[in-house]
């Protein structure tokens, strides 16, 4: 767990939803949120091939706490799935909010995967959404590239970057969590119980001093 990565031809950055509403003065705030965007920045640099999550949520969404009348955000429900919990309205379609923080650069990304789209499920990982059995065509898509590891930083630490890291090592990836390059929300203790999940898994979870460039 505490070894140094070098970065190789067959390796991706995933960044997870660096977007408006998840920075600050955003709908769901993720705390210092943007203060990864510099740092995630440079890393990108260092990497031939990256892909950009985003949270792409049509109104009325299930996962809205505005969609559940009686209910407050950080609720949790029992959807058609299994329990799901309840958020303030964010990354809505189209809105400002749903848009990449400004000083996102990374050019070079030949992917952006979108998610959350569908009504009626929530979609935190960038491989399969909340039912656990609707998948984003990113398994596929990476291996048909020829990418075989994951790197994942960005937004938040104990949801989109947790279960987007538990499911690429589920479809047979080498994962890598690069910590300082993510932010948590920490609801009910969800940042350590993150840290717990990826060291039962085997899953590193690395500051970015130890990933080393080509």
């Amino acid at each position: 767990m505490n070894g140094e990565f070098h970065i190789a031809s067959r390796d991706v950055l995933i960044v997870t939803d660096v977007q408006n509403d998840f920075c600050s003065g955003g709908r769901l705030a993720v705390p210092h949120g943007e203060e990864i965007v510099p740092l995630v920045n440079r890393l990108a640099r260092h990497f031939e091939h990256a892909i950009l999550t985003q949270d792409w949520h049509p109104p009325g969404h299930l996962s809205f706490a505005s969609s559940h009348p009686g209910r407050v955000a950080y609720d949790m429900i029992e959807a058609a799935y299994g329990p799901q919990q309840l958020w303030p309205d964010h990354c809505v379609q189209g809105t400002a909010g749903a848009e990449f923080h400004p000083e996102l650069d990374i050019p070079h990304a030949e992917l952006v995967l979108r998610k959350g789209y569908h009504r009626t499920i929530d979609s935190y990982s960038a491989f399969r959404e909340n039912d656990r059995k609707t998948m984003t065509g990113l398994a596929s898509y990476l291996r048909e590239r020829g990418l075989s590891r994951v790197f994942i930083v960005g937004l938040a630490f104990d949801f989109c970057v947790r279960y987007s890291a538990e499911d690429a090592a589920l479809e047979g990836f080498d994962v890598v969590v690069i910590e300082d390059g993510c932010r948590s929300i920490d609801v009910g203790g969800s940042a350590e119980a993150t840290r717990a999940r990826l060291k039962a898994l085997r899953i590193p979870c690395l500051p970015a001093s130890r990933i080393i460039a080509p």
